[in-house]
């Protein structure tokens, strides 16, 4: 019942770092909108960044707090500046070109075959500071709980299976929408999340670093 326990409350941690529609969400679903198979392996590339980013912090918590201790605001400014890039780029981009379900028009992130998307899409979710202290703070309240391999174990492979259900579900949903509506429709739900990336890019930057204060 002990390991039963600890197994759920691993893929409480997954969805509750996967469910909020982020930014790294909404590109899922541009993703799922273009097309099932590559969007299949960008929900992957997800799943497995927060796998190994729960399992870091399992064995290595205090550390990796003690790491971030004090640049917190300038990991998040890295993230800001690449979300925000990847917005400007798609919007632009979008001004020009229609997106298809197998051509993507908007210049965004969704460019090559599955193993790109996979690596892009494992990358972008790696420099997501949130993920990591959220993953750090909640094994650090875990406390001795996940001290041992077994229940470590347990506790990331809940994680990682309720992640990749949950980012599998956008896919399937954006999928099946995305083939049913017009290119205009489509058109303008990508200028949409695209401008919901750039506003996540602001609220990821924010409160600025201290040097910024006497600006």
């Amino acid at each position: 019942m002990s390991m039963w326990t600890t197994a759920m409350a691993g893929a409480a941690a997954g969805l509750g770092v996967a469910m909020p529609i982020g930014a790294m969400g909404v590109l899922l679903i541009q993703e799922g909108m273009r097309g099932r198979r590559r969007a299949v392996a960008a929900a992957l590339a997800v799943a497995v960044v927060d796998l190994a980013y729960a399992a870091a912090a399992t064995a290595l918590g205090p550390f990796i707090a003690s790491v971030l201790s004090g640049v917190e605001a300038w990991v998040r400014l890295v993230s800001a500046a690449v979300l925000a890039a990847i917005a400007v780029r798609g919007l632009l981009a979008s001004r020009h070109s229609e997106p298809t379900t197998e051509n993507e028009g908007t210049g965004g992130v969704g460019s090559g075959g599955p193993v790109r998307t996979f690596t892009r899409f494992a990358a972008l979710t790696l420099i997501n500071p949130t993920t990591a202290l959220y993953f750090t703070a909640l094994t650090a309240a875990q406390g001795a709980a996940l001290g041992g391999g077994a229940a470590g174990a347990l506790f990331v492979g809940g994680v990682f299976a309720a992640s990749l259900a949950w980012q599998q579900l956008l896919v399937a949903v954006s999928a099946f929408a995305g083939a049913r509506i017009s290119d205009t429709a489509r058109a303008w739900t990508f200028r949409t999340g695209y401008g919901l990336v750039a506003v996540y890019a602001v609220k990821v930057a924010l409160p600025l670093p201290s040097w910024s204060q006497g600006l």
